[in-house]
C-alpha cells in the first residue's frame, strides 16, 4: 500500500543527519554553516539570537555549570516561560550531559517539591516576583525542604535575588576566547543515546510522570516531522507552546532548529501576541492545541491581522470536528496533524499536508519506516509485546525504534506497563490501522464495559459533537452500575448562545448502538469543560465530577 507521506528511514538518519544526533550538535552544526542568521527570535523582548551568538552563549554557561559541579546524568530543573534564558540553559545542558526537566509554570509549590523528589534534581532555576506571581517563594519552598537541590539558579535582577541562589546573570558570561579541556571533554563523553530531557506526562489519566527522552530519539523525531511538514531552513516558526510539554519542546522548538529554521518564540501563550508575532515576523509555520486555535478564531478583530505568510498549520492534543479543520484551511492553505506522545519523543503519525479537511478528519495519519506503528494485542504476562493484529483491526496502538523514550525516571514498575522487554513502545491509546491511516478509538485505560460490552469513548464524543451547531466537546466516562456494571456518563459542553437539552442528546444517541448510549447527561456551560494543563480533556476530574452527580 502506497503512504502519501515521506518515508524517512534509518539509513536515512545515519547518514544524511549524521552531524546532528545530539541536540547541542544541531547548534553547532548550523554554526558553522548560516553563523550570522537568526536561530531564535524573542517576540515579547524584541531580541533576536544568531546561530553564532546561539552556539557562544551555550557554551560559555555550560562550562558555569560545570564549573558549579555539574556532572552528566545530573538533573537541572526549571520553572520558567520560554525566555531566552531558558533556551540557553537547556541547550548548555545538553551540551554537557546534563538532563534537562521543565516544569510547569501553574505547579503548586507542593507539586514542584513532588517533581523535583521524583527525579532528585541537583539544580533549580526559576524566576523572581513577576506580574503572575512572586516565584520567589518557591524558590524559598525548595531551599527548606529539597535539601538534594544543590544549586538554586534565579532569573531575576541581582537585587532581587534570594538568599542562596545565584543570578542567572551572573552564569551567562561572555565565552573565553578558548573555552577549558573540560568543557570539549564533557561535550565530547556525551552519547546521542543518553538522556537529555525529561518531560513529565500531562496527567490526563492519572498523575504525571517523568519521562526521560534521549537525544537520538527526539533528533530522529525531528528528523520525521520536519520531512512530513515541510520545515526547511527558511521556515519561521511560532513557538508558543508551553515549554513544560513534548509539544513546546522536542515538537517546534527543537524540530525548527534541526532543520536550521528560525524559532519566534513567545513567553507565554496569547491569543492577540501570538497573530501579532505572525504578522510582524511573517510565520511561515504553526503548531498548536485546538483550544489556541479557537481562542485566536474567537478575537473580535482575528480578521484584521494578516496571515499570508503562513503556509502550514499543524494541529495536535486531540480530536477535532469537519468544522474545525475547514476553518484551518482557511487560515492556512495546507493542514496537518498526526499523533504525538511524549514517550514518543513527540510526533510519530503524520498526515499528508496536501490532503483537504475531509480526509483527514477520521485519521491520525501514517508512520515512517524509521518508527514503525504496529496494532497489538496486550502486552503477556512475561513483558513480551502481545500479538500483532490485521489492519481494521482495534487493538493497542505501538511503536518500535529510536524515538522511544528510556523509561520513567526511577519507576521501574511504570516503564514495565509501558514498554515491553522486546522494545515496544505500547501508548496507552486504542486504534486500528485502515488505508487512511491510524483511526484513534480511545486510551486504553478509558476503555469503558457497560454490561461486558466494550465501549470506546472517543467514539461516542465524536458522535455527540456531530452537533456541531450546538456541542462544544464532550467527555464519556463510567461510573460504578449495579445492574450493569459500569454505566455511561456524557458531558456534553455548550456552545455560546446554544440552547441544548438532554432530550435532544437521547433523541441524537438512538442511532447509537443500544449498550453506546450514555445513561446520564451532564449539560456543561460554555468553558466549563475541565482540562488538564495543556487543554486536554482532563478525564480524572470527569470521573469525579460524574460520581459526585450519581451520588446526589
Amino acid at each position: 500500500m502506497a503512504v502519501p507521506i515521506p518515508q524517512c528511514t534509518l539509513e536515512q538518519y545515519e547518514t544524511e543527519f549524521a552531524g546532528r544526533h545530539r541536540l547541542y550538535d544541531v547548534v553547532s552544526y548550523w554554526a558553522a554553516r548560516k553563523p550570522g542568521a537568526p536561530a531564535l527570535v524573542h517576540h515579547d523582548r524584541g531580541l533576536t539570537d544568531t546561530w553564532r551568538d546561539l552556539e557562544g552563549a551555550t557554551a560559555a554557561l555550560a562550562l558555569q555549570l560545570l564549573r558549579l559541579g555539574f556532572r552528566p546524568g545530573d538533573f537541572l530543573a526549571t520553572s520558567l516561560p520560554f525566555l531566552r534564558e531558558l533556551v540557553l540553559l537547556e541547550y548548555a545542558c545538553f551540551r554537557i550531559g546534563v538532563i534537562h526537566a521543565p516544569l510547569d509554570l501553574r505547579l503548586s509549590p507542593q507539586e514542584v517539591l513532588h517533581s523535583l523528589r521524583l527525579i532528585r534534581a541537583k539544580g533549580f532555576a526559576f524566576l523572581g516576583k513577576t506580574c503572575l506571581a512572586d516565584f520567589a517563594e518557591l524558590g524559598r519552598a525548595v531551599a527548606r525542604h529539597c535539601p538534594f537541590v544543590e544549586h538554586l539558579i534565579q532569573v531575576a535582577p541581582p537585587e532581587e535575588t534570594i538568599d542562596g541562589a545565584r543570578p542567572f546573570a551572573a552564569l551567562a558570561q561572555s565565552p573565553p576566547p578558548e573555552l577549558p579541556q573540560a568543557l570539549h571533554e564533557a561535550a565530547a563523553a556525551v552519547s546521542e543515546t543518553g538522556g537529555a530531557q525529561v518531560i513529565f506526562t500531562t496527567g490526563s489519566t492519572g498523575p504525571p510522570k517523568p519521562a526521560l527522552l534521549s537525544h537520538r530519539g527526539i533528533t530522529c523525531q525531528n528528523m520525521c516531522l520536519g520531512a512530513a511538514f515541510g520545515f526547511t531552513p527558511d521556515t519561521r516558526f511560532l513557538v508558543n507552546l508551553p515549554p513544560s510539554h513534548v509539544g513546546g519542546q522536542a515538537e517546534v522548538l527543537m524540530t525548527t532548529l534541526f532543520h536550521g529554521g528560525t524559532a519566534v518564540l513567545l513567553e507565554l501563550f496569547d491569543a492577540a501576541r501570538s497573530l501579532e508575532a505572525i504578522q510582524r515576523h511573517r510565520i511561515t509555520l504553526i503548531g498548536q492545541i485546538p483550544a489556541m486555535f479557537n481562542l485566536q478564531w474567537r478575537l473580535p478583530d482575528y480578521a484584521a491581522y494578516d496571515l499570508s505568510s503562513l503556509k502550514a498549520a499543524v494541529y495536535g492534543g486531540q480530536q477535532v470536528g469537519l468544522p474545525f479543520l475547514r476553518r484551518m484551511a482557511a487560515m492556512a492553505p495546507r493542514i496537518g496533524t498526526g499523533l504525538g506522545l511524549t514517550e514518543a519523543s513527540g510526533f510519530c503519525t503524520y498526515t499528508p499536508l496536501t490532503a483537504a479537511p475531509e480526509d483527514i478528519a477520521d485519521t491520525l495519519g501514517y508512520s515512517m519506516p524509521v518508527y514503525r506503528m504496529t496494532i497489538r494485542r496486550p502486552m503477556r504476562e512475561d513483558g513480551s509485546a502481545g500479538e500483532e493484529l490485521p489492519d481494521g483491526e482495534v487493538g493497542h496502538v505501538c511503536f518500535q525504534g529510536p524515538q522511544t523514550f528510556l523509561g520513567y525516571v526511577n519507576d521501574p514498575e511504570a516503564t514495565r506497563r509501558t514498554l515491553s522487554t522486546d522494545g515496544i513502545l505500547y501508548t496507552g491509546d486504542m486504534g486500528c490501522r485502515t488505508a487512511a491511516g491510524l483511526r484513534f478509538s480511545g486510551r486504553s485505560r478509558w476503555v469503558l464495559k457497560p454490561a461486558g460490552y466494550q465501549v470506546f469513548p472517543g467514539e461516542i464524543e465524536s458522535h455527540f459533537c456531530a452537533l456541531e451547531d450546538k456541542v462544544a466537546s464532550c467527555g464519556v466516562v463510567g461510573v460504578p452500575h449495579e445492574v450493569l456494571s459500569e454505566a455511561l456518563v456524557a458531558f456534553v459542553e455548550k456552545k455560546p448562545g446554544a440552547e441544548l437539552t438532554v432530550a435532544e442528546l437521547k433523541r441524537h444517541a438512538r442511532s447509537l448502538t443500544r449498550y453506546k448510549r450514555p445513561l446520564h447527561y451532564i449539560i456543561l456551560e460554555p468553558g466549563r469543560m475541565p482540562l488538564n494543563r495543556v487543554a486536554k480533556t482532563d478525564y480524572v476530574r470527569l470521573s469525579e465530577m460524574a460520581r459526585e452527580q450519581i451520588r446526589r
